[in-house]
C-alpha cells in the first residue's frame, strides 16, 4: 500500500520500527514481538539499516519476511552510505519485484571504524540526492504501481547533530521534500516543545507534506543510554530526569516510568493534531501495547 493513501486513510497513523536480528533467537523473539503488535493494525513498520549498510543483507530479508508473512506494509530504510547507483537501482528493482511500496531515505551514518568516510565513495552525497534517484526510478515506470514508491525521509525535531544551525538545517530537508518525499518522520524526542516548534518552523518554511513524530519509551536506564549515544543529542528534560530517579529501585519502576511518560508524550501530541506516531521499539512490543491501550485508540485509527 502506498504511504499516500497509507496517511491519508489513517489519520493520525500509528507505526513502529524494527531492526533485523543477527541470531536465530533473536529473529524468533522478533516475530512474537510483530505478532503481539500485529492486531493493533499498525498502518506501517519501518525496519533499520545498519551504519555503512551493514545489515544489508538482514534488512532485505526482514523486510520480504514482514511483506509474505503480516498484513503491515513494510517501509525498509535506504541510506546514502557506500552505495553506487547501479547498486541503489538493483536493491530498488528486488522491492519493487517483491510488492514492497515504500522507502524511507535516509544519508545514513558511515561504519563506526571510518570516522573519516569519504564521501566520495558514495553514488549520493545528501539523501535529497538519493530521493531524487528514487524518483527517477518512478519515472522509468519499472514499479508495479504506477506512482512508484512511496518516500519518506527523517527530520531532526531536536536539530540534526552534523548541522548546528538550524537555518541550514531546515532548507536541508526542504530540499529532500522539494526532491520528491512524500512525508517526513522524525528522529526520537522527548519534549513535544521541540516537536511542535519543529512542525511550526516547517509550516514557515513551505513544508507540506505529513510529519509524523518519533517516540520511544525509556524501558530501562542502559536503554537510555544506549539511545543517548545511537541518537546523537537525544536531549531527556529534567522531568523525565527526576521521574526515573525516583525508580531507581528496580527496572520494574524504570519501565513503569517510562511507559507513563511516553503515554502523557503520546495523548499530548494527538491533542495537538499530529499526523502520526512511529514508536522505536528495539524489537519489542509490551511497551508500545501498553501505550496505544493507554490512549483508548481504536485498533488501526
Amino acid at each position: 500500500m502506498h504511504i499516500r493513501d497509507i496517511l491519508h486513510d489513517s489519520k493520525p497513523s500509528l507505526s513502529f520500527e524494527f531492526f533485523p536480528p543477527r541470531s536465530a533467537a533473536a529473529w524468533e523473539d522478533l516475530y512474537q514481538a510483530i505478532r503481539e503488535l500485529e492486531p493493533l493494525a499498525p498502518t506501517f513498520v519501518s525496519v533499520t539499516y545498519g551504519a555503512g549498510g551493514g545489515t544489508r543483507e538482514l534488512t532485505h530479508d526482514l523486510v520480504e519476511r514482514i511483506k509474505k508473512t503480516t498484513s503491515i506494509p513494510p517501509v525498509p530504510h535506504l541510506t546514502c552510505v557506500g552505495h553506487s547507483e547501479q547498486e541503489v537501482h538493483e536493491i530498488l528493482t528486488r522491492y519493487a519485484a517483491a510488492g514492497v511500496s515504500n522507502i524511507l531515505a535516509l544519508r545514513g551514518d558511515p561504519p563506526r571504524d571510518q570516522p573519516n568516510y569519504d564521501w566520495s565513495e558514495s553514488g549520493f552525497r545528501y539523501a535529497a540526492d538519493l530521493v531524487h534517484f528514487i524518483r527517477k526510478f518512478n519515472d522509468s515506470g519499472a514499479h508495479p504501481d504506477p506512482r512508484g514508491f512511496g518516500i519518506g525521509v527523517a527530520g531532526f525535531p531536536e536539530g540534526h547533530p552534523t548541522t548546528p544551525n538550524r537555518v541550514d538545517e531546515l532548507d536541508f530537508l526542504k530540499a529532500k521534500v522539494d526532491a520528491g518525499a512524500d512525508y517526513i518522520c522524525t528522529q526520537l524526542f522527548f519534549d513535544n516543545h521541540d516537536f511542535l516548534d519543529f512542525r511550526d518552523r516547517c509550516e514557515l518554511a513551505g513544508i507540506t507534506v505529513p510529519i509524523i513524530a518519533g517516540v520511544m519509551p525509556v524501558t530501562s536506564l542502559s536503554g537510555m543510554k544506549r539511545m543517548a549515544e545511537l541518537a546523537a543529542g537525544a536531549r531527556y528534560p529534567a522531568k523525565l530526569i527526576r521521574a526515573l530517579d525516583r525508580a531507581k529501585s528496580g527496572p520494574e519502576a524504570v519501565e513503569r516510568v517510562g511507559i507513563h511518560y511516553a503515554a502523557e508524550q503520546c495523548a499530548g501530541l494527538l491533542n495537538e493534531g499530529v499526523d502520526g506516531i512511529h514508536f522505536y521499539t528495539l524489537n519489542k512490543s509490551h511497551a508500545t501495547r501498553e501505550i496505544f491501550n493507554s490512549l483508548g485508540l481504536t485498533k488501526g485509527a
